[in-house]
């Protein structure tokens, strides 16, 4: 996924309250050439209205914001946009993670994480790949396991998409590297989300690392 209007750049918005930590995001990516800063927000509902009229690409969020936080800003903004909406906070706990997941975040990252992570984060963001911090999906690892192995009910050819799928590959790369065309994985990917009763990439890819079909370190 390039920019909206077809370029290579990726256009990001940043929101968070502090604005020290908003222009230490900025400055590591604009440091990337392909990577540009089209605002700034100091709000939940400041980065709604922004994302309106940038038209970003993909939206940092914090979680912690005055006037709304950054999970209602994130259904806010999924429900309107195209946008892929990362959460990057200092907080790690369940609730907040899982309240995320259910605002349709492409990922949650951690403050901690080094500039170098978080720029190869957006760019997996925008091109449609799920996005979490290794902290956090261990987490989600050790919280959410179905009973019985889901993974048993996948088709050979599933569980080979679904290895890619949690490598992070996107679908035009899952296709080359298994002779499919990008609409038939698409619908392998629509199959195993049913299958599994999850409801994107980033969940399917957890349970893949449950229940050892992709180590963690591929994640």
């Amino acid at each position: 996924m390039g920019a909206s209007d077809g370029s290579d750049t990726i256009r990001v918005l940043i929101a968070d309250d502090h604005e020290v930590v908003r222009r230490g995001i900025a400055l590591t990516l604009e440091a990337e050439p392909d990577l540009v800063v089209v605002g700034e927000a100091a709000s939940g509902a400041e980065a709604v209205a922004l994302a309106r009229e940038a038209r970003p690409d993909v939206v940092l969020l914090d979680i912690q914001m005055p006037d709304m936080d950054g999970i209602a800003a994130a259904a806010a903004i999924r429900a309107a946009h195209a946008a892929a909406v990362l959460i990057l906070s200092s907080f790690n706990d369940d609730a907040r993670v899982y309240a995320a997941m259910r605002a349709g975040v492409q990922g949650y990252l951690l403050k901690e994480m080094s500039g170098a992570a978080l720029v190869a984060a957006v760019r997996g963001a925008a091109r449609g790949e799920p996005q979490l911090h290794p902290k956090v999906a261990r987490r989600l690892m050790e919280r959410a396991a179905p009973p019985a192995d889901p993974i048993a009910q996948l088709s050979q050819r599933e569980q080979a998409v679904l290895r890619l799928v949690a490598g992070g590959r996107s679908n035009k790369e899952i296709g080359l590297a298994l002779d499919l065309t990008e609409n038939t994985v698409k619908a392998y990917v629509r199959e195993i989300l049913a299958k599994l009763a999850v409801a994107d990439r980033t969940q399917a890819a957890l349970l893949a690392v449950r229940y050892g079909l992709v180590s963690h370190d591929e994640l």
